[in-house]
Parts: structure tokens; sequence; C-alpha cells
């Protein structure tokens, strides 16, 4: 099991430049990964509020685009009162974001206790639209990942690397070779304390820069980890499976071949709500394109109701690119 602890360890300014002058191969890529203690292990903080959930409780997977606005997309979130928070595209230490940890500033507005993971360290500022947010010249920390925020304490957690070769670092692969990123999309899994018993809940990233047959052996990954790290308990699986996103310019979802698959392996797709869940947003201006990307599937568990949470606030402001997906579930069949 991924380490858990109070801090992530800094990377230090000697080992990026030697991240800068690696060469651009998975071989090198995955030597760099292991070798450093915030890309393999998951940050715990934050307070719980109860001890255990309810009966029925509700769950909410969001992509927050980085997360501009820590204090107003939780109040955002606090409409509705999830108890199980799943995350992906958060900043920690980035200058677009203030240099912010901004999975700590949700997770302690909304009174929850929170698993942070590192999918990417990334040693630029990011794009010409995210250039404009940042007020320093530089990354604090680097780090951009996924989140678990729950309303009860974890009985321990986990990150599951979901690839190591370096899509985002190997230019064959797609990898910008000014703009290195070492990591790789992953998941963070973590048990909780349901009414009649625990329950593993996972936030997940799927990969964009690939195709269907790559997110499914993804897809296939994360599911013989969870396996493993929670055999036999009911489990909730969350976040931005990137469904489609390879297929303009109609973005077919239903062409990934992910979703046979876990159902094979005994998961409900019914706990996600019908629609699409991408809108234009501050950083991505894409008017006309809409997406199928964001997802909640169960196993051993019941939906009771689902839906989709808009992320423009109360102004008409976007949030993120993305809308929430939401699911009222119990544990156990229905």
């Amino acid at each position: 099991m991924t380490p858990n602890v109070p801090e992530l360890k800094l990377i230090s300014g000697s080992e990026v430049s030697e991240i800068a002058t690696a060469p651009r191969t998975p071989d090198a890529h995955r030597a760099l990964l292991g070798r450093f203690e915030a890309l393999n292990a998951v940050q715990l903080g934050g307070a719980a509020s109860m001890q255990r959930l309810p009966a029925a409780f509700t769950v909410l997977a969001w992509n927050l685009e980085r997360c501009l606005f820590p204090e107003d997309t939780a109040a955002h979130m606090a409409g509705i009162a999830p108890q199980i928070v799943l995350l992906s595209e958060m900043d920690h230490g980035m200058a677009r974001t203030k240099q912010r940890h901004t999975t700590a500033d949700v997770a302690r507005c909304l009174g929850m206790t929170y698993a942070f993971g590192v999918e990417f360290f990334e040693m630029d500022l990011g794009s010409e639209i995210e250039r404009a947010f940042c007020d320093d010249d530089f990354n604090a920390r680097g780090w951009h990942g996924n989140a678990i925020l729950s309303a009860v304490p974890f009985e321990k957690a986990t990150m599951i690397r979901l690839d190591d070769h370096g899509y985002w670092f190997v230019p064959e692969f797609g990898g910008d070779r000014n703009q290195p990123r070492v990591g790789g999309r992953n998941a963070i899994a973590a048990v909780v304390l349901g009414a009649d018993g625990p329950i593993c809940v996972v936030s997940t990233h799927l990969e964009s820069n690939a195709g269907s047959a790559h997110r499914a052996e993804q897809f296939d990954r994360l599911m013989d980890a969870v396996d493993a790290f929670a055999p036999g308990l009911p489990v909730i699986i969350g976040g931005d499976l990137n469904t489609g996103n390879h297929m303009p310019p109609n973005y077919d979802w239903q062409d990934e071949a992910l979703f046979q698959r876990a159902e094979k392996r005994g998961y409900e797709w019914s706990f996600t709500a019908e629609g699409m869940t991408t809108r234009p947003s501050l950083l991505t201006q894409h008017p006309d394109r809409q997406m199928k990307l964001d997802w909640l599937c169960g196993r051993d568990m019941t939906c009771v109701a689902t839906g989709i949470l808009p992320s423009l606030d109360a102004t008409g402001r976007p949030l993120s690119d993305h809308d929430a997906v939401v699911a009222r579930v119990s544990a156990g069949p229905a």
C-alpha cells in the first residue's frame, strides 16, 4: 500500500535539473517516477465531522480544472452536502492557483478530511491562458493530482498508478519537449466506514492523450488494484474517464471498451445521470464542444438517485470546464 504522510517531500532544484536533462524515454521516465517520494505517497489531512457514513449518502465526482476558486467551489458543493467527494485536476503549489493546496482548502471549507496524490509534477507554469492567472513566475511545488474528501475518517488509503511510461514526458507519445511532466494517470482509493461496514471509494482520472483501448487497460488495472486493496468490499468509483475524448467531432463516449469490461466484473453505470458534462470555462474555451467524460459506477452498491451539478456559480461564472456528477447511494445490492 502507498505510504500515507502528512506532508509531501519537495522536489529539489537539483532534482528538477536532473529531470530537465533526462532522456525522453519510457525507461528514463520510469526511473524518475520511482525516485521521488512525492509521486509515490498519499497526503492525508483535514478533519472528519462524523464517525461513519449514514445508510444513504451522497457522492460527488468533479474534475475541477486546477481549482481556481477553492472557497467558491466548496460553497457550490455545500448546497447538496456530499459526504464523499471525488476530485481530479487539483493543484498544489502551482502559480496559476496562487500556490495554494486547493484540496486542503476545499476540505477545510466543507469540514472534511482529505487524501491527495500527485498525478504529475509540472515544471512549467502552464498554457498561455493559465499564465494570465499567475502572480509568480515559479511553482512552489508543481504538483497536480487527484483527491478524495470524506466526512468520515479514512481507515486506509492508497494511490494506484495507471501508467508509468510517460505519456506527457516522451515526445513520441505527445509529451511537450519544452514542458516536461513526470508522472501519469492515477487513482486514489480509500476505505471508509459505512452504516453496515467498510466501503471502498475511488477517485480516478483516465488518459485523454490516448484511445479507447488504452483507457480500457487503465480501468482493468484500476479494478485489479481495488480488488487487492479492498477485497470483498462494496465499491464506488468516480472521476473523469475521458470517454470519447479521442473521437472528434462527435466525441462518442459509447465507443469505449471499459464500460462492458467493468460490467463483466460486477460494476453498474446507472450511478451516472444522463447528459453531457463539459462546458466552456475560464481556462478551456471551446463553446461548441460537448462531451460526456465524467462517471460514477458502483459494485455491491445501490443507487438511489442521480444528478448533475452544473459548474456555474451564482454569478454564472464557470468554476470548471466539467460539471459534477452526483449520486445518492447505499451499500448492498438493490
